[in-house]
């Protein structure tokens, strides 16, 4: 490591002061000069709560956050031409300390971090300053560790092939009660807990098939139709932080660099962009925790749809 842990520690500091300004300069420009093989990491600015990871294919960068607040990034090598690393929403489905490829001649990946079964995780490996794995995400040696120490199973992954990582926003309204929701034209929900009766929750919603999915444990376990008033430009995610008795608390996560709003509570005219079936957003609220995550894509969901290929957490 190239950067003075103080100043890293009083970087990061300095986003959880400012939550309604966009992220420093300092981080960004600290990220931004990072060559191969280094990172930063500072996990005491936010000691507990659930943790996120976002990965930049576009940057080579990966981001980690844990209650909302920035606590490290580290370059990353992904997928090279042939072998790219899938985009979308991924979960935590394995951890192993000392792994061996099942693939590449039983090739060492060490802190592997499981995304699909057929091949794709997180794991410690040589980093060039380019896409040069099979699929995977290569880190650092000694981030990897560190990143594992932090880590479960279930916890959300999103990759995405931009340099705009998604932002994460506050209260998303789908899990909000009041008011009884106008009627969704669409096909029945469903809820299906017999193969899954427990296990971290996952939601994604898709304004393209105007459809939301819970899955638990990577398993789909809930479809529900969905109407968004307006348009989805671009990906947003949420995170659950608490519940109390004054319902649920959704964490923003300002990305750096990000120039959008980053604190407070969505407008009453945004939350009422979003409107579900009352029993099925009932069934959803009973079985979230904090740690739970929203992602909220313009894409399509469906296999032939002519937007971009997303993989909604894979489970092979």
């Amino acid at each position: 490591m190239t950067f003075a842990r103080r100043q890293i520690v009083a970087g990061l500091g300095t986003l959880i002061a400012l939550p309604a300004l966009a992220a420093p300069r300092g981080i960004v420009a600290q990220i931004a000069a990072l060559k191969p093989g280094e990172y930063l990491w500072a996990p005491q600015v936010a000691p507990a709560g659930p943790v996120m990871v976002i990965v930049s294919l576009k940057r080579q960068i990966a981001f980690v956050y844990r209650n909302g607040v920035l606590i490290g990034a580290t370059t990353v090598s992904t997928g090279k031409a042939g072998h790219e690393t899938p985009t979308g929403v991924f979960t935590i489905l394995q951890k192993h300390i000392d792994h061996k490829s099942n693939l590449y001649n039983a090739a060492p990946m060490p802190y592997m971090q499981r995304l699909t079964w057929d091949g794709i995780a997180m794991h410690a490996g040589n980093l060039p300053g380019y896409p040069a794995s099979h699929g995977c995400v290569r880190m650092p040696l000694a981030f990897s560790k560190l990143l594992y120490e932090v880590t479960s199973l279930g916890l959300t992954v999103i990759i995405t092939p931009d340099a705009a990582v998604p932002r994460v926003a506050p209260t998303p309204t789908m899990l909000k009660p009041g008011g009884a929701p106008a009627p969704v034209d669409a096909e029945q929900p469903v809820w299906d807990l017999t193969n899954v009766p427990a296990g971290p929750v996952s939601i994604v919603i898709s304004a393209a098939d105007r459809q939301m999915i819970v899955l638990r444990s990577g398993v789909t376990i809930g479809i529900s139709p969905i109407r968004i008033a307006g348009t989805v430009e671009e990906p947003m995610a949420y995170s659950l932080k608490n519940r109390d008795a004054d319902g649920f608390h959704w964490l923003r996560i300002g990305v750096p660099g990000d120039d959008g709003e980053t604190g407070g509570e969505l407008s009453t005219a945004e939350r009422a962009r979003l409107t579900i079936p009352e029993a099925f957003r009932a069934r959803v609220a009973a079985i979230i925790e904090p740690g739970t995550t929203v992602v909220v894509t313009p894409d399509s969901l469906t296999a032939g749809d002519t937007g971009a290929k997303l993989t909604v957490l894979t489970t092979g």
